[in-house]
């Protein structure tokens, strides 16, 4: 069975143990077997039979992502067959459809946006430009959402967003809502432009939790990511296996519906 890991995180090695760490801190999580090296990544997919992932890096602070796209795309050259690249926009950029129009001119699939690690919430109106060009351009968001201690990317939030923008395709990270998963789930399964990804989610929750969500949302609308490199690709891809779930739904799972998404 084919298998893309759709939510990866890469970094250039000189910084990559740094941008790991950071992740773990601002998640308050234990420190990783991995660092978010290119090198890590692909001999991870080699050991666990991942044939692609979906890879980005997130812009920080507004003047950072024509630059940062760049290097992204960078980085996927050491690995071009395995890397697909997701650009990254930061809201509050003097310069943001300038950075749009920038990324229009290479081969990214859609965009990366993170409301808690950029400042922003998830429905102003800053995000909102963003959301507008991307919808306009065909072009899908992967979307960090959900965190019991902010209150940037909450369901309520993200609700308001794929009203607004029904034509805009999300890809909402961690089951819609990382930490408030049932919650999201209630108010977001039925939004036909809102998918969910597994990552930083199946380790965390219960069996029964997790088969209810993928039912709630209905597996045309779950697609498998692991938060590389937070977890391991082995152990989330046996987390799903062991759930008993069909063939038909485990492709749709693990290849099928980001292969749609992005268009690959």
């Amino acid at each position: 069975m084919k298998i893309i890991d759709a939510h990866c995180h890469i970094f250039p090695d000189k910084v990559a143990k740094y941008a790991t760490r950071s992740i773990q801190e601002f998640y308050n999580i234990p420190e990783t077997t991995y660092y978010g090296t290119v090198s890590e990544l692909v001999e991870q997919c080699n050991e666990s039979a991942v044939d692609k992932c979906v890879v980005s890096m997130l812009a920080i602070t507004p003047m950072q992502p024509q630059k940062l796209n760049e290097r992204l795309l960078e980085l996927t050259k050491i690995s071009p067959e395995k890397l697909i690249p997701l650009a990254s926009l930061h809201p509050q950029s003097e310069t943001l459809e300038e950075d749009f129009y920038h990324l229009l001119n290479f081969d990214f699939k859609g965009i990366k946006l993170h409301p808690d690690m950029q400042g922003c919430k998830a429905d102003c109106e800053d995000y909102k430009k963003i959301y507008d060009l991307c919808s306009q351009n065909h072009l899908p968001i992967l979307l960090h959402t959900g965190d019991s201690r902010y209150d940037n990317s909450n369901p309520d939030r993200i609700e308001k967003i794929l009203k607004e923008f029904p034509e805009l395709i999300i890809i909402g990270a961690h089951f819609g809502g990382w930490s408030v998963w049932e919650e999201a789930t209630e108010k977001l399964y039925k939004y036909e432009n809102f998918y969910v990804d597994t990552c930083s989610s199946t380790s965390l929750l219960p069996d029964t939790t997790i088969k209810k969500m993928i039912n709630k949302y209905g597996t045309d609308k779950v697609i498998f990511g692991t938060d590389y490199p937070v977890w391991k690709q082995t152990d989330e891809i046996n987390k799903l296996i062991s759930l008993d779930l069909s063939t038909d739904a485990l492709e749709k799972i693990f290849c099928k519906n980001i292969e749609m998404v992005l268009n690959i």
